[in-house]
């Protein structure tokens, strides 16, 4: 079976986050090799010349606010790509028609979450927009923004998913 050729719009809804998440999770890595050098390089000699220590908080702040942000845009991209897992327990053994029924209603179902999630994550947000991170100083607004990216994200593209059919079940065992 081949594989589907993508439209322009849909490769350009997937490859726009697909970016996003690449950037992030380089910069995490640098984030994270930043606080490693810092830790274990930094402060011994700063202690050995009787230095001020240098203050490295912020990277813990900056990698939990990298991996909000991966995580919850990550999602949105898994399921734009059809990623995600399925069990099929019963549906590959119901008619072609049920089965359909139940991809777009799953898709559905998964659009439904990711508006939930977006719009509480808007109130959340909201909320904690007036809080500041006490390392980077910046509003936990951002931290708690990345549940609206996400499940805005992930609230539009199982509709695109609901109009292809779905994948075929794979086989892990047979019984013949």
């Amino acid at each position: 079976m081949q594989p589907q050729a993508k439209t322009a719009p849909r490769a350009s809804f997937v490859a726009a986050p697909r970016l996003v998440v690449g950037a992030l999770l380089l910069l995490a890595i640098g984030v994270m090799l930043v606080g490693v050098f810092l830790r274990y390089v930094m402060v011994p000699i700063t202690d050995r010349l009787g230095l001020d220590p240098i203050n490295f908080f912020w990277v813990e702040e900056l990698g939990e606010l990298l991996l909000a942000w991966m995580t919850l845009v990550g999602a949105a991209v898994g399921i734009a790509e059809r990623t995600h897992f399925t069990v099929t327990l019963i549906t590959h053994h119901l008619p072609a028609s049920a089965q359909r029924v139940i991809h777009i209603g799953n898709h559905v179902l998964i659009a439904a979450f990711g508006g939930v999630i977006a719009w509480q994550g808007w109130q959340v947000a909201a909320l904690n927009k007036g809080l500041t991170s006490p390392a980077l100083g910046i509003s936990m607004g951002w931290l708690y923004g990345a549940l609206v990216g996400g499940g805005h994200s992930s609230r539009c593209s199982p509709l695109a998913c609901s109009r292809r059919p779905p994948r075929p079940s794979i086989t892990l065992w047979s019984n013949a």
